[in-house]
């Protein structure tokens, strides 16, 4: 990139479509692998209108009420015909209480089972668990801010993460619904954010509060109590709900699918996204394992001072232990040659998907807590990907090298 560039990045709450459809299939991977830690699980949802749909491949021990699930996320993520008040109404058609289902999941295909469990089968290269999938997968960490995340979707997230707050806990807020998008803009020098040139918030709200009511505590409330002053001007461009006003919202406006949200999953599109989606699935498809570990590497190296910023790809043959390749680019912005740091993440790190899974604990129901608001850059215990405990050992192996 030029010196000199905007870059922007987008977050969305719970309620909006597609992640009331990520939230429903990660919550059926958590309560599968509660039951059996060993389940397979690959589970997409649709939602429409009051509709919900279920489809994908599940091999589990487990006794599941998936109707019930999706009853328990809805309420939970505020689709709930007691959230309307004696001063707001909830007028979406889309509801705990009122939605049609249909469950169409089957069993996981035996070909692809025997590929990823550990043992021998007829023609399979070794006896070790293999990849769940063949493709490629992305880590990336800056050092931006306090997470190790770039700042324009960083900053986003923080913007959902305030109209969450202040619609579960605030009574003066109670006029928010689940649905809404944020977005932030970021004037970057020299490869460092300078300063943010555009704000963009859209909220799904009561029909009882006007667009120039909820403007100004928009702004004060969430966009002000949020972003850094510094990075504020009388030039920054602040668009809150542009469209003029925000009821209809949901599914009642718009389908969702699990996993079109990749981009607001990961780095907000300043590092790449590879493979596929993350959630409804459990720690066998690589497509969300080694997304996860390979982010564990790359917030160690930084965090290790070994670089400002990496970037780790690592790829897969379905069935195959090994990876394929590895590649790592630190921009050069490396303390050491990028030779260097592979070198000394091969000897910290196992790539093998069985390993994967055993160094980050990935066999436990952890899944729902990275559900919303990014897979990384969070501060919380089930996210084990973010845990810093490589840093010393990542240093001791780069000064031996």
């Amino acid at each position: 990139m030029s010196s000199s560039y905007i870059f922007s990045s987008e977050s969305v709450t719970s309620g909006h479509p597609d992640k009331v459809c990520d939230t429903i299939s990660d919550a059926i991977v958590d309560a599968c692998l509660a039951q059996d830690p060993h389940s397979r699980v690959a589970c997409e949802t649709l939602v429409k209108d009051n509709k919900v749909v279920l489809a994908g491949e599940i091999r589990t021990n487990a006794e599941i009420n998936y109707e019930g699930i999706v009853r328990e996320t809805l309420t939970h993520i505020g689709y709930d015909d007691n959230t309307a008040t004696n001063q707001y109404s909830f007028t979406c058609p889309f509801s705990a209480q009122h939605f049609e289902f249909l469950n169409f999941l089957g069993q996981q295909s035996s070909d692809i089972a025997q590929g990823v469990d550990a043992g021998s089968a007829e023609h399979k290269a070794t006896e070790e668990q293999g990849a769940g999938d063949q493709g490629l997968m992305f880590g990336y960490a800056c050092n931006e801010t306090p997470a190790y995340m770039p700042a324009p979707i960083y900053y986003a997230h923080k913007l959902g993460q305030r109209l969450e707050e202040l619609r579960r806990t605030n009574p003066e807020f109670a006029w928010l619904r689940p649905d809404a998008k944020t977005q932030v803009s970021m004037q970057y020098d020299n490869n460092k954010p300078v300063a943010i040139t555009a704000v963009v918030v859209s909220t799904m709200h009561a029909a009882e509060i006007t667009t120039a009511q909820l403007r100004p505590l928009i702004q004060q409330h969430v966009i002000e109590n949020v972003l850094p002053q510094e990075w504020l001007s009388e030039q920054t461009e602040y668009h809150i709900n542009p469209t003029g006003k925000f009821i209809i919202g949901g599914p009642d406006g718009d389908a969702g699918v699990t996993g079109r949200k990749i981009i607001v999953d990961t780095y907000g599109g300043m590092g790449r996204h590879g493979g596929g989606a993350f959630s409804g699935k459990d720690a066998s498809k690589v497509d969300r394992s080694a997304a996860y570990f390979c982010r564990w590497i790359a917030k160690n190296i930084v965090a290790a001072e070994l670089a400002e910023r990496c970037e780790i790809q690592v790829a897969y043959a379905i069935g195959y232990p090994n990876p394929v390749s590895i590649h790592l680019d630190t921009f050069g912005t490396g303390k050491v040659e990028d030779s260097a740091i592979i070198k000394a993440v091969k000897s910290v790190f196992s790539f093998k998907p069985a390993d994967i899974v055993e160094q980050l604990d990935l066999l436990k129901p952890r899944y729902s807590s990275s559900t919303n608001f990014g897979h990384f850059g969070r501060d919380h215990a089930d996210l084990t990907w973010e845990n810093l405990d490589k840093v010393e050992a990542l240093k001791q192996a780069c000064s031996s090298t």
